[in-house]
């Protein structure tokens, strides 16, 4: 394909070759593209736990659950410790921020979950209260 070009009120003949084909067109200015959607498969259903796996209800008012996923830094509650709305039961750290997770409810804390260094899961059960 030869092209004219002018630059500085100069004429130049210039030669040119494709050497990939021609792309799609652009659409016209101010043309809305509609989005496609793909069918995606359902998911297969979850596998079901065995026979007593998984069928143990937690009484929500009785645990504390992490509200992040981090590492367990520091531990200030003990099982057999009487605790109050508010105390720290103990600190996570997560992208280099300390969060204190404090108690929930008053009572008695019956099961510390974790220990130092335990990296948890935002939603695990750690500390349990009788």
């Amino acid at each position: 394909m030869k092209l004219k070009i002018t630059l500085d009120n100069k004429v130049y003949e210039v030669e040119v070759e494709a050497s990939e084909p021609d792309p799609e067109p652009l659409p016209p200015a101010g043309y809305i593209m509609q989005p496609t959607f793909a069918q995606v498969p359902a998911a297969a259903p979850a596998a079901k736990p065995a026979a007593g796996e998984g069928d143990v209800k937690v009484n929500e008012d009785k645990v504390c659950r992490s509200p992040i996923n981090g590492i367990v830094v520091k531990i200030a509650a003990q099982a057999g410790q009487q605790i109050q709305p508010g105390d720290t039961l103990l600190v996570l750290e997560a992208m280099k921020m300390e969060t204190n997770i404090t108690a929930p409810v008053a009572g008695k804390i019956s099961k510390v979950n974790v220990k130092t260094g335990d990296g948890v899961q935002s939603g695990q059960v750690l500390v349990e209260f009788e």
